[in-house]
Formats: C-alpha cells, sequence, structure tokens
C-alpha cells in the first residue's frame, strides 16, 4: 500500500511539475515577446528557467530534506538527458542549424560550469555555502550578460518583426502574470510530492537515491525541457530548441546547485564524480557535432540516443 502511494504521489507530483512550468513558460515567454525579445535570448533565459523549475524545485526540496544525493543526482542526470536525449530528439524531428554564438560561446561556457562543478564538489565531496554563493555570483553574471545581449538585439527585432511567425503565443499582461505566479505554485507543490514518493520508492526497493535522481527523477524533471525543446524543433524555432538545453544546463548547475548548496551545504559521493566526468564527456561529443558540422542532422541525433541508451544501462548495472 506504502509503494502504491508513493507512485501515484511521484505521478501527481510530475503532473504539478510539468503543468506548473508550462503556465510559467507560456507566461513568462508572452511577456518577452511582447518586449521583442529575441528567440534565442528567451530560450537561453526564460525559457530555461521555466522549464527548470522542477529541477529547482525537487533538489532544493531534497537539500533541505537532508537527501543530498537525490538534490546532486537529479541535476547531473537532468543535464546529461537535456543534452543527449532532447537535443538528439530535436534534431531528429528537424534538422538543426546551430548558431555560431552557440558554438563559441554559449556552449563553452556551459562545459565550464560542468568543470567548476567537478572542481569544487571534489574538494572536499562537497558543496558548501561558499561554493554556493560562486556559483550564484557566476550566474548573476550569465543573466547580466543575456540581457545585454537582448538590449543591443531588440533593435534588430524590432526592425526585422514579421507578424506571420508569431510562434509564442501572446496573452494578455494579467493572464500573463496568472500564469507566471500559478505555474510556480504548482511547482513548488509538485517538487514536494516528487521529492516524497522518490524517497519512499527508493527506500522500499532498496534503491540508492543517486540511482533513483539519476533515472526516473531527472527524467520527469527534464519533461518540461524535452517537450519544449521538440515542439521548437518542430514549429522551426531551432535557436530555441538550442537555447533552451544550454540554458537550463547552465541554470542547472549554476542557480539550482547554488541555492540548494547556500541553503545547505550538498555531500558528495564518488558516483557523483563519475557522473560528471560522463557528463563533460557527452559535453564534448555534442559540442564537435556543433563545432564540425554546424548542425544537428538525424544521424547526429540517433547516437546521441544510442550513447544514452548505453549510459542508462550502465547506471542501473553499477
Amino acid at each position: 500500500m506504502e509503494i502504491v502511494k508513493a507512485v501515484a504521489l511521484l505521478l501527481v507530483g510530475f503532473v504539478f511539475l510539468l503543468k506548473g512550468a508550462d503556465f510559467f513558460v507560456d507566461g513568462s515567454s508572452s511577456v518577452a515577446k511582447k518586449l521583442k525579445v529575441p528567440s534565442l535570448i528567451i530560450g537561453l533565459t526564460i525559457v530555461a528557467m521555466g522549464t527548470s523549475l522542477p529541477e529547482l524545485s525537487v533538489s532544493i526540496t531534497a537539500s533541505m530534506a537532508n537527501s543530498n544525493a537525490l538534490a546532486v543526482s537529479n541535476v547531473i542526470g537532468s543535464n546529461i538527458f537535456n543534452l543527449m536525449v532532447v537535443l538528439g530528439m530535436s534534431a531528429l524531428m528537424s534538422v538543426i542549424e546551430v548558431s555560431p554564438n552557440v558554438t563559441k560561446k554559449d556552449f563553452p561556457f556551459s562545459v565550464v560550469c560542468a568543470v567548476l562543478l567537478l572542481v569544487l564538489g571534489y574538494l572536499g565531496m562537497e558543496l558548501g555555502r561558499a561554493d554556493g554563493a560562486i556559483f550564484l555570483v557566476i550566474f548573476v553574471g550569465f543573466i547580466l550578460y543575456q540581457v545585454l545581449s537582448a538590449l543591443r538585439a531588440r533593435k534588430a527585432a524590432l526592425s526585422a518583426e514579421s507578424d506571420e511567425d508569431e510562434e509564442i503565443k501572446i496573452i494578455p499582461m494579467w493572464l500573463a502574470i496568472i500564469y507566471i505566479v500559478g505555474g510556480a505554485a504548482a511547482v513548488k507543490f509538485g517538487g514536494d510530492w516528487t521529492v516524497n514518493g522518490a524517497k519512499t520508492l527508493a527506500a522500499a526497493f532498496g534503491l540508492s537515491e543517486n540511482l533513483i535522481g539519476l533515472t526516473i527523477v531527472a527524467m520527469g524533471t527534464s519533461l518540461p525541457e524535452l517537450v519544449t525543446s521538440v515542439v521548437a524543433a518542430r514549429k522551426n524555432e531551432l535557436d530555441m530548441a538550442v537555447g533552451n538545453v544550454v540554458g537550463s544546463n547552465v541554470f542547472n548547475i549554476l542557480m539550482i546547485l547554488g541555492v540548494a548548496s547556500a541553503l545547505s551545504p550538498i555531500s558528495f559521493i564518488m558516483e557523483n564524480v563519475i557522473d560528471i566526468c560522463v557528463l563533460l564527456g557527452f559535453s564534448l561529443v555534442v559540442w564537435v557535432f556543433c563545432a564540425v558540422k554546424k548542425k544537428l542532422g538525424k544521424l547526429e541525433g540517433a547516437i546521441m540516443l544510442l550513447i544514452y541508451a548505453a549510459y542508462a544501462v550502465y547506471i542501473c548495472m553499477r
């Protein structure tokens, strides 16, 4: 009976996370579109943050509940899933032309963030409050840079405005605010229920919180990124599809682990170190795909999905 209740709690939590993030993204994107912010900037910031709200809620809740393994593995697992499955599925749907800014600036920055996580986590095998502060300061700098980029691009966006390609739904400002506030509330409660359900399942089946975080929780909280990027690829908003993944991965490390570790120090285990190394390896593979061919096609998408499948088998067997 306890297992049935845990599964129900997990599923209801996922529904609240997904729908809450969906409303948050709709509201935020509508506001940004009204301000004529380019799609790439929306993808790197607002959509990335909105689709990462489930990870934020889960990791902070887990950290406060002293479920440190779940807090870290959720972020690492989500980043790997975003990179290999979300981008891989998007590439299968439509060939993704990768912007030079992504390969030269945004993608390398996401790799630097992963390296920083590896170094700070490995030193002392924990993320302390000072480490969290470092992440948050860097994150503020990243956001400021994106805001300045948006301001520089706004004039060009205004001059190139077209009424025939409005893929982002424009809604009234009052409704957008309701979407944002209501979506954030749904994500908060969904995160609480997801963590509680995951912890109960892990205990019932004798599984580690690290494995649950890398698989079930990571995949569940990454569904917003998957849906958003695949839909964006199908609607030919390819800059948003790539920007959403890169921005989400940066947000997950700097903001989520920054806030979580600032609130409560997070212990590391050696499996976390190994998984971050795997994330770095996968990042380099995708970076090479993007830099060499300037695009991600069906072949690259299939390769990325196969690599992820092999990794999923590995973490279940170790």
